[in-house]
């Protein structure tokens, strides 16, 4: 670990200095190193998002319909890590009716549950249990939800969970919680994967240390959010592209409040003020007004950037980013 923490700074002073080559190489090694660690499958997360595919149909979603539990109160804030989520819950959290959180496991624990002991054996008894589960299971999963966070809230009436890995399991969130906000982070695909690749993560994460894991991530994340938007009603889910926010902060945060159903407030333009702790690799950005410093910080090692754009394909080409 030692190692891995060593090549990862290295890569960061070389960064500072532009040699972005020799810090190309420190953070490859960097990701080399703790991607020996992990146990991360593309096959497994591409078997992982096809069966939420093919169990959460029309279908399920007519057949339970009018179930759950009805509480308003959750905005989940969901998408890849360093896709601008942490300013969008700093945004929001900066109105008086909104408790910023934290990326909060509940969800993710509660799918595990779910899936059982049989993980090996029937990989997809959750989520195709989904089509079985009575209308007081569901309802007693979302009371489940809402009481397990409680802890993580003040007293406002709402509250953000920002864990991003929720986006694998927004047919769950619909069912047991059919009146919870979702937001959908989105940043420009080679901005989000590079910044991933670049950043040690705490815990978790362990598609973000191959520049080929991680473009099929994308790839994969991209393909599963179609999916939500095509088989749940239109506007269920709020797409927020991190690029627009800092184009037209104003106009992005009126848009937030209104699918949240809140009042304007200017301190959600004035977000860099609130004080409130926040424990993501964003900590610092979020303290400052809005800037585009972090835009297009994968340029200079475009000459390193062919395994990440082979492995986008045309999620990446068709954002109108690649160099020609």
């Amino acid at each position: 670990m030692a190692r891995i923490q060593i090549a990862f700074a290295l890569a960061k002073a070389y960064e500072d200095r532009s040699d972005y080559d020799e810090a190309f190489r420190a953070y490859t090694l960097g990701n080399q190193l703790k991607h020996q660690t992990v146990r991360y499958s593309t096959d497994q997360m591409h078997a992982e998002f096809d069966a939420q595919k093919s169990v959460c149909t029309p279908e399920l979603f007519t057949a339970q319909a009018g179930k759950g539990f009805d509480a308003p109160d959750p905005i989940f804030i969901v998408g890849l890590p360093r896709a601008g989520s942490t300013l969008i819950e700093q945004i929001l959290a900066s109105h008086p009716d909104v408790d910023g959180t934290l990326e909060l496991p509940n969800i993710l624990s509660m799918a595990h549950k779910l899936r059982g002991r049989k993980q090996v054996t029937d990989r997809e008894r959750y989520p195709r249990m989904l089509h079985e589960m009575s209308a007081d299971q569901l309802d007693s999963l979302g009371k489940d939800y809402i009481e397990s966070t409680r802890i993580h809230r003040d007293r406002a009436p709402f509250f953000t969970d920002k864990m991003p890995n929720n986006f694998r399991h927004i047919g769950l969130i619909h069912l047991i919680l059919p009146n919870a906000k979702i937001i959908d982070a989105r940043r420009n695909p080679m901005d989000c994967c590079w910044s991933g690749f670049k950043q040690l993560f705490a815990e978790g994460q362990e598609f973000t240390y191959n520049l080929d894991d991680i473009g099929n991530y994308y790839r994969g994340y991209v393909d599963l959010m179609d999916h939500w938007n095509t088989v749940l009603p239109d506007g269920r889910i709020l797409k927020v592209k991190h690029e627009e926010v800092l184009d037209d902060l104003d106009g992005q945060v009126r848009r937030l409040l209104d699918y949240c159903g809140l009042p304007f407030d200017a301190r959600c333009v004035d977000f860099h003020n609130t004080e409130r702790a926040v424990r993501t690799a964003s900590s610092e950005q979020v303290r400052r007004p809005i800037n585009k410093a972090g835009l297009e910080q994968w340029l200079p090692y475009e000459a390193h950037m062919g395994a990440l754009k082979a492995a986008l394909g045309p999620d990446c080409s068709s954002s109108g980013i690649l160099r020609q």
